[in-house]
Parts: structure tokens; C-alpha cells; sequence
């Protein structure tokens, strides 16, 4: 006897306002599901699903993308979707690194920050883009001056060790 399984929905075809409920829920599984006994801090599913190598980081980085796209859906403005790509990569690449990315995952919270700037560019539109850009800019800009030092020490390194 075959059974037919309901096929799978991600509230994707739906009205995507209909799906702020599903956005904060996977928020919340992914990052603060427990509270750790006799302590404020909170772990979800990103902080064991960290301690797989190399795959685990993957899943949750694929997970936390339904709330970006759903973002999308709704029409969020190319700075806060630009600063969530960034809350998740940063979660992503640090959660590379051995124990780093699982100290990350303790306090910064890349979901629960994107559901946070959702609801504020629900809220005000014009507000959360604003303050997007400024984030994404003071990223972009810390970037390039640790790639300048970086290339300066390089410099003076090169120059003391070889002489000039």
C-alpha cells in the first residue's frame, strides 16, 4: 500500500507576510532554542550543527537563507538584504575556523539579527536602508583599511628584511 506524503512548503508561494510567524521560528530554533541552565546565554541548532565539520556551517548558512529570501519577497531594499548576506557570511566563515565559530555562535546570532532587521524594514522601510547602508559602507571600508595595513606591514617587513 503507497502512501502519498503531503509535499513540503516553505511558504514560499503563499502571501511571504504569511510566513513572518515560520521566519521567526527558524530564528529562533537556529539560534536561542535552549537557554544554557544558570546562565542568560542561549544556543539553537547553529551551535551544534557548528560542531560538524565543514558540513555543519553549510547547513545552517542554507537555513538562515529562507529568511533572506523571504525578505526578498517582501520586497526589502538592496542594503538590508546586502547587511543580512553579511550577518549570515560572517556567521558562515568564522564558523570555519575550530572553536571560533562555535564561541561565535554564542553571542552573535546572525538569524535572529536578520529577523530583527526584517521587522524593522517592515516597520520603516527608509529607516532600516539607511542604517543598512551604513553598516554595509563601515564594512566595506574597515575591509579595505585591514587590507591596506595589511599590505603597508608587507611593505616595511619586505623593506627591514631585505634591506632599501
Amino acid at each position: 500500500m503507497s502512501t502519498t506524503l503531503p509535499k513540503p512548503e516553505l511558504i514560499l508561494n503563499d502571501d511571504p507576510r504569511n510566513a513572518l510567524p515560520a521566519v521567526r521560528a527558524v530564528a529562533n530554533i537556529m539560534d536561542r532554542a535552549v537557554t544554557l541552565p544558570g546562565t542568560k546565554v542561549s544556543i539553537g541548532l547553529d551551535a551544534l550543527l557548528g560542531l560538524l565539520p565543514g558540513i555543519g556551517d553549510t547547513i545552517s548558512s542554507v537555513v538562515g537563507s529562507y529568511i533572506i529570501l523571504i525578505a526578498h519577497r517582501l520586497g526589502a531594499p538592496a542594503p538590508v538584504l546586502a547587511r543580512m548576506v553579511l550577518n549570515q557570511g560572517v556567521d558562515a566563515l568564522i564558523g570555519l575556523i575550530p572553536f571560533a565559530g562555535d564561541l561565535l555562535d554564542l553571542g552573535f546570532k546572525s538569524n535572529v539579527k536578520n529577523v530583527r532587521l526584517l521587522e524593522q524594514t517592515l516597520e520603516d522601510p527608509r529607516r532600516a536602508a539607511r542604517a543598512s547602508t551604513g553598516v554595509v559602507i563601515g564594512l566595506l571600508f574597515a575591509v579595505f583599511a585591514i587590507g591596506a595595513a595589511t599590505a603597508a606591514l608587507g611593505y616595511f617587513v619586505v623593506r627591514a628584511l631585505f634591506g632599501g
